[in-house]
């Protein structure tokens, strides 16, 4: 089933994802499946991914700034007063093959339960993703408004 709200500031974009990061830290890792908690975003450029981000970030308790990693590909950020330990910020917009995050140690973060992980361009890696990563895409309606679309299915 897919979910879709609409967003018509980034303010309201970064408190909806604030919310949603509040929620995963109420419900604690995946010690069931024995994998990271993992939110994987697709859309185009200037759709919301990285204000989302950032929404989630401070929901988490993170207060770094939050940018998007576009050319270090990855970022790592303490996640405190949590049964979390990190968030990882991963942007894949210019990976040409999954294999090339993989290099970077994504299956060893993935294999943590005390990580969340949340990857813009993830459409770019989707074949190396676990099933329960939680798919998220991003719709520029216009100039202010953004469809967000939760839950979908690989």
């Amino acid at each position: 089933m897919e979910k879709r709200i609409q967003t018509n500031t980034h303010i309201k974009t970064q408190s909806l994802a604030e919310k949603i990061a509040k929620k995963c830290l109420k419900t604690g890792p995946d010690f069931k499946n024995n994998i990271a908690t993992i939110f994987a975003m697709r859309g185009d450029l200037g759709s919301g991914k990285t204000t989302f981000t950032q929404g989630f970030a401070r929901g988490l308790g993170v207060v770094d700034k939050i940018l998007s990693p576009t050319f270090v590909i990855l970022k790592k950020f303490q996640i405190p007063n949590s049964e979390f330990q990190y968030l990882y910020h991963i942007d894949c917009y210019r990976i040409k093959q999954p294999r090339e995050i993989l290099n970077l140690g994504l299956k060893e973060i993935i294999s943590d339960t005390k990580n969340i992980i949340v990857i813009e361009w993830a459409d770019k890696i989707e074949k190396i993703l676990p099933p329960q990563a939680k798919m998220i895409r991003f719709h520029f309606v216009n100039e202010k408004n953004r469809e967000i679309f939760f839950n979908l299915k690989k």
